[in-house]
């Protein structure tokens, strides 16, 4: 008997390519948030112990629970803590504790008095205020109040609520003094979003010049992969660019507008692209490149000495080129003066009746590519008119 292991079948081999790729994908996302995440829980934390200490040592309680949840609660892990909504939180909380304690001295604690409790707490708070997090946070912490058992309560009637005051303040004072630009995390998101396009891109230009489904396929499950950073993105720049119309960081409101703008139209070109790579594989099959099972067959038709596929491998690279420029660019907050003229450049051979010239296959993929291409000028600093007017006219 031969101890030479026994050959797996192609399809198994890629299955397990594509599992190990995802797992990469997310160990990359999950560190990235760890990372930027690290400063912010650790200054959570310390608030929490903080309002902790101080209940203890100026208060006298000697379990004050609720003032290291309400400095936890308000701050977050996150550094955008703007301070609205910090101090909304921090009333939501109060409210919620102080209402829920003295209800539940006044009525006692079950089923029909948690179900009051939280009502009352909850429409108090749309009273107070339009935020949805202060009247959130006030039913959430009547419930844990009533669900508590009484013996937690120190310093009377209000000793509970004197520790989520405490708490909030020290969140508060924690907001104030950190208040950070929301412009680094915001630039980081933006670098890391725009370069997975660009690694994308660059997988599916080897998997054209190759004729190689698995490449393709990778590009796909990549650009999947990448909506976690986009969708953080997108999320991110609105609502920075929503705290900075009344908070102090409104000094940055053009560039934090411009990046709210750019990740729309990154994710847009992400969309393009992927759109790109599920048509590839049925464009190179046309071609007579790719047997039914996605096999390749070695067959090259040419234009001239070319192959008539390799073309379109080279639009992808070069915009794979310029995308990586952008990225560059909005990772460190400077004008993509480089990527626009990269990116220019590239619109200008953009062009169907040119490339791929006999075969429609190929020429349709050319005309797949013009979409993203416009979006990432876009994004680069141009206007629609003049990203449009970069193409060839068709």
């Amino acid at each position: 008997m031969s101890d030479e292991p026994s050959a797996r079948p192609a399809g198994e081999l890629a299955r397990a390519a594509l599992r190990t790729m995802r797992r990469r994908v997310r160990l990359r996302q999950g560190w990235r948030r760890v990372h930027a995440s690290f400063w912010p829980v650790v200054q959570a934390s310390l608030a929490a112990g903080v309002a902790y200490g101080i209940a203890i040592l100026l208060l006298g309680h000697p379990q004050p629970f609720f003032a290291a949840v309400a400095a936890w609660v308000c701050l977050g892990f996150s550094f955008d803590r703007d301070l609205r909504r910090v101090a909304e939180v921090a009333v939501g909380v109060a409210l919620g504790v102080g209402l829920g304690d003295l209800l539940v001295h006044l009525i006692g604690s079950g089923w029909w008095q948690l179900s009051v409790v939280m009502a009352v707490s909850a429409l108090l708070a749309r009273f107070v205020d339009r935020g949805a997090l202060l009247a959130t946070q006030a039913g959430v912490q009547a419930i844990v109040v009533v669900g508590l058992p009484v013996a937690v309560t120190q310093g009377g009637v209000w000793g509970r609520w004197t520790d989520a005051l405490t708490g909030g303040a020290v969140a508060l004072l924690v907001a104030l003094l950190t208040p950070g630009d929301p412009r680094r995390r915001l630039r980081k998101l933006a670098g890391d979003a725009t370069d997975e396009l660009a690694s994308v891109l660059e997988l599916v230009a080897r998997g054209l010049r190759d004729a190689d489904v698995d490449d393709i396929a990778g590009a796909l499950v990549r650009g999947r992969g990448a909506e976690t950073a986009l969708t953080d993105w997108r999320e991110l720049a609105r609502k920075s660019r929503e705290i900075a119309r009344v908070s102090v960081n409104r000094v940055h409101r053009e560039e934090l507008t411009r990046l709210a703008s750019q990740a729309v139209l990154v994710d847009r070109a992400m969309r393009g692209v992927r759109v790109l790579a599920r048509r590839s594989p049925a464009a190179l099959r046309s071609l007579g490149l790719l047997d039914d099972d996605g096999a390749p067959t070695g067959e090259l038709p040419a234009v001239g000495t070319e192959p008539a596929h390799h073309p379109v491998a080279d639009l992808v690279d070069r915009y794979a080129v310029g995308v990586r420029l952008l990225a560059s660019a909005l990772g460190a907050g400077i004008d993509p003066a480089r990527a626009r003229e990269t990116l220019s450049a590239l619109a200008a051979d953009v062009d169907p009746r040119v490339i791929g010239e006999g075969y429609w296959q190929v020429q349709s993929l050319v005309l797949l590519l013009r979409s993203p291409v416009v979006d990432t000028l876009e994004a680069a600093g141009m206007t629609p008119e003049q990203a449009r007017a970069a193409l060839p006219e068709m």
